[in-house]
């Protein structure tokens, strides 16, 4: 499209996906003569999880000013330039932390700030910028004879794009939250617990939202005294009944941050397109998710720790995962959490990063690309073997809320309980709700409780579950499916219960959670082919394809795909 301008472009969103768009739209010069941002909340740049519809003052980020994309300003110099009341210890001239993560409402409003920088940017190269906030986007109709989409509101209104990006972000679909009492979806908006619970509490999950329903509810029932460093956790005179018992399969609480000697993460940590396809033409149309581990693993693992390498270098992926999850399980999940924040104490201190782990959340990353080329088989192998590991590693959590979590558990106010795979809720028929579960120790177990909080986290949405008709009835999106690279393979799974196999002429694919999308996040139609100007970076619609999205990195380097894509695809 260099030689031809595009009339107009459509954000759906706008939150920090949007504002990685606009950031490249404005970078690369994209020939565009006008932008519309569509957001349903009344703030840009913030999105759920950096605003007050996913967080409180307690709800830390779990990445590092140092670790944000580059924008217009960093961090230390926006804080630098403006003042806020809400936290004012971060604002204070000349004690900026690079390596310091912040309060998620704080990044929020830095987000916020850079979003309109990029927005003054836009419209002093001329092109015109109109912003909708507290306007939701209910449908999108595509007009195939005039080649334009069609944006609905829920106000009644209409407006024409020429081309759309999909830019929402989090999303848990209701089940029973609102119609059984004391049972929640997600933990999100944190202000919906608004009263004590003096009783125990069930939250399923262990990892960075369980956590985040943690410092919500112990708040709520008591408070945290720090003294000399030392944190300590007192109860309410009120609720001297309150506890919380995380529930999880895997028995882990998510892993430290430690310090990072990589830059941010980056297009150049991927495969390039030439090399998958490259690969894919010498491997029977596949990209091997052993030759991406080996790649994107190991090859970097060799030159930052090359005695780390050596142990596990003949490894194959099965063997390693065994042996980093053997260590874990040898011991208590909280004698294992103390453990590990020594480590990544002691990784901090010296500014030493732990390799292994390093590499190994640089490898989920980079995966991401060549995923939509791996055959079913290693998709299925990567979830079951490799994404246990990968998920208890990169979720970083702040020290600050390891201190709180071992001062409950000191305080005999949490407990975490591994549960079989089996295990199911159930509402309860007066409130709250039934946990069953087999134990450890193989006994079968069914308890009641008044309150209960999924906090699994995002998960991966189905095509039934995009909002917008218009599109889904007109055939321009469609499933996420992957081949099966051995016939027998496919066979086996298309006779399985839980598994969405399909056959076609002799092949077997199978369905993954959420839209088709091709390299560029295009979206692919029923028939497979790109649906024109129509893009998805709306992360729970995508996560099928790609099974590791981090946050703020993805936004960033998905949005420098897209529009490079559109800026060369004339």
């Amino acid at each position: 499209m260099d030689n031809q301008k595009l009339s107009s472009i459509a954000l759906i969103g706008g939150g920090p996906a949007a504002l990685f768009m606009l950031k490249e739209i404005v970078n690369q010069n994209l020939a565009v003569e006008h932008i519309s941002i569509f957001e349903k909340n009344e703030r840009l740049g913030v999105g759920m999880p950096y605003g007050k519809y996913g967080a409180r003052k307690e709800h830390l980020a779990n990445v590092s000013a140092n670790e944000i994309p580059a924008l217009i300003d960093d961090v230390p110099t926006y804080l630098s330039r403006y003042t806020g009341t809400d936290f004012p210890d971060y604002y204070a001239h000349g004690k900026s932390n690079p390596y310091q993560v912040l309060p998620r409402l704080l990044l929020g409003d830095y987000l916020e700030n850079q979003f309109h920088q990029y927005i003054a940017l836009a419209i002093k190269r001329k092109i015109k910028v109109e912003v909708f906030t507290e306007t939701e986007v209910i449908d999108l109709v595509y007009d195939r004879a005039n080649e334009f989409y069609s944006v609905f509101t829920a106000t009644d209104d209409e407006y024409e794009a020429e081309m759309v990006v999909i830019c929402t972000g989090h999303y848990w679909p209701e089940t029973f939250e609102g119609k059984i009492k004391g049972w929640y979806d997600s933990p999100y908006p944190p202000t919906k617990f608004d009263q004590m619970t003096n009783f125990p509490v069930a939250i399923k999950g262990a990892s960075l939202t369980a956590v985040d329903a943690v410092k919500t509810l112990s708040r709520l029932n008591g408070r945290y005294i720090v003294e000399n460093d030392q944190v300590s956790y007192v109860l309410h005179e009120e609720s001297p009944n309150f506890s919380i018992h995380l529930f999880s399969t895997g028995g882990y609480l998510p892993a430290l941050r430690f310090h990072s000697e990589e830059e941010p993460y980056a297009l150049s940590w991927s495969m390039t397109l030439d090399e998958i396809y490259e690969y894919k033409e010498k491997n029977d149309g596949f990209v091997d998710l052993d030759y991406v581990f080996e790649r994107n693993f190991k090859c970097p693992l060799q030159k930052s720790d090359p005695a780390f390498y050596e142990k596990i270098k003949e490894m194959t992926i099965e063997e390693f995962v065994e042996e980093m999850l053997r260590i874990r399980n040898e011991l208590d999940s909280f004698t294992l959490f103390r453990a590990e924040y020594l480590e990544a104490k002691k990784s901090i201190d010296r500014r030493q990063s732990i390799s292994w782990k390093e590499k190994l959340a640089a490898f989920s990353y980079a995966m991401n690309y060549p995923a939509k080329h791996f055959s079913a088989e290693d998709m299925l192998r990567l979830r079951r073997v490799l994404m246990p590991l990968i998920s208890v590693i990169i979720a970083s959590l702040p020290q600050e809320s390891y201190r709180e979590i071992i001062a409950l558990y000191e305080a005999g106010v949490i407990d975490h309980i591994q549960v079989d795979k089996a295990s199911q809720v159930d509402p309860h028929h007066d409130f709250g709700a039934i946990y069953s579960y087999m134990d450890t120790e193989g006994k079968q177990k069914k308890t009641h409780y008044q309150l209960y909080v999924d906090g699994t986290g995002q998960q991966p949405l189905e095509f039934n579950d995009m909002p917008f008709e218009g599109i889904k009835n007109e055939g321009l999106i469609s499933t996420g499916y992957l081949n099966f690279k051995n016939r027998a393979e496919g066979e086996k799974y298309f006779n399985e219960k839980g598994y969405h196999v399909k056959t076609s002429t002799n092949n077997f694919y199978m369905q993954v959670k959420g839209l088709s999308i091709n390299d560029h996040f295009q979206a692919l139609d029923a028939f497979g082919s790109a649906t024109k100007n129509l893009f998805i970076m709306a992360v729970p619609f995508i996560g099928g394809l790609n099974p590791d999205y981090s946050g703020l990195d993805f936004c960033d380097t998905a949005s420098e795909r897209i529009v490079k894509f559109i800026k060369n695809k004339g």
